[in-house]
């Protein structure tokens, strides 16, 4: 079964209060099996437009990845970072091949 996968691209407008989205979202990130790949940190921007920050997430499957996001503990998260934040999310199945 393919893992599943968030990427995000975000820019933070308010650092401190996006900690407690940060905090909410964990005990999700948990609940799902979810583990950071790529978490901020330096980039380059090779092509088209960028964000300030560049989140990769991996989860156990797309369904995990799915419901983690669906689910009531990131609706409040996620309520807290679309407050302080803009940004993209999406959710992608990993390749097998």
């Amino acid at each position: 079964m393919p893992k599943g996968y968030w990427i995000g691209r975000v820019d933070v407008r308010d650092p401190e209060a996006y900690k407690a989205y940060v905090e909410t979202a964990t005990p999700a990130y948990r609940e799902f099996g979810a583990r950071f790949l790529v978490r901020g940190g330096d980039f380059h921007a090779a092509e088209g437009n960028s964000r300030s920050r560049n989140v990769v997430i991996e989860f156990p499957s797309f369904e995990a990845a799915r419901a983690c996001y669906d689910s009531e503990t990131y609706r409040k998260a996620r309520a807290i970072r679309q407050e302080v934040s803009e940004g993209e999310i999406i959710i992608i199945e990993g390749y097998e091949g």
